[in-house]
């Protein structure tokens, strides 16, 4: 299914509803675990710290039982299991705990993310936040935050200049030295920079608190969920040449396109890009 043919009503339908049956059984999981005992961390990374508890697998695997149960025929990439190759050309992209060193840390910059769409992309994307009870939601058909309160639309700001910009990275000291020296270029010339958002960073950029995202050495997963409520709600997410970020690596999230191309353009000044 090529990312340019437009999902089917029905189909749009079926798998935005998919996707909040998987939020929603995540919720209560997180929530069990998330500032409380019992979190059973473990480190993925010799030589280095890539924590993960109990909480991201019991997620993921929630979330593939449901998959299993509703949509079969789908393809599922998830960060805490091997994928499954289905029929459909659809593939679920899963992150049970995007950022599990805030989650144990107890900061509510963590959240679940899911998206869903053909090789070339994701077409639907998911940032739920369980413990503020928010859901950022973009699909082609709208951009939405949702929350018990009230649910209003998402709209990334415009018509910003690269000094006025406020931009936020999860890590300080991003990627490789040529990686870090490229973002200081870009953190230099903005208003503010703020760290340690993790996948929350992006809900507010689609729903246009901030203007900027940039990180490097990011896995699929990490992404396209954010990917996909971003581009519903107006904005653009490249990887630091210019070219599609589905697949992670150095991407670069942006609400307004003028803007996006300023940094760009620093990122790349010296080549090593």
């Amino acid at each position: 299914m090529p990312k340019t043919a437009p999902l089917s009503p029905d189909l749009h339908d079926e798998l935005v509803g998919v996707a909040h049956l998987l939020a929603d059984a995540a919720r209560p999981i997180a929530l069990q675990y998330f500032r409380g005992a019992g979190q059973d961390i473990e480190n993925k990374l010799a030589g280095d710290f890539d924590p993960v508890t109990v909480a991201d697998r019991l997620i993921e695997q929630k979330m593939r039982e449901l998959l299993a149960e509703h949509r079969p025929q789908d393809s599922i990439l998830g960060e805490e299991f091997a994928a499954y190759e289905g029929s459909s050309g659809l593939t679920w992209v899963l992150d049970p705990i995007d950022g599990t060193r805030g989650f144990i840390s107890g900061t509510p910059t963590w959240g679940v993310l899911i998206a869903v769409g053909p090789e070339d992309g994701p077409l639907i994307g998911m940032i739920d936040q369980p413990f503020t009870s928010e859901r950022f939601v973009g699909t082609p058909q709208f951009a939405q935050l949702q929350h018990p309160s009230g649910d209003r639309p998402l709209e990334v700001r415009k018509l910003v200049d690269l000094q006025d910009a406020i931009l936020f990275t999860t890590f300080p000291e991003i990627g490789t030295k040529q990686e870090q020296a490229a973002f200081n270029r870009v953190r230099d010339r903005v208003k503010l920079a703020r760290y340690g958002m993790d996948c929350y960073s992006y809900g507010l950029l689609a729903a246009g608190q901030i203007d900027l995202v940039v990180e490097a050495q990011l896995n699929a997963y990490d992404i396209q969920g954010p990917l996909a409520v971003i581009q519903a709600a107006g904005g653009i997410v490249t990887n630091w040449q210019g070219g599609p970020a589905h697949n992670g690596g150095q991407v670069i999230a942006a609400g307004d396109p003028t803007l996006h191309a300023a940094a760009l353009k620093l990122l790349q000044s010296d080549g090593a890009v």
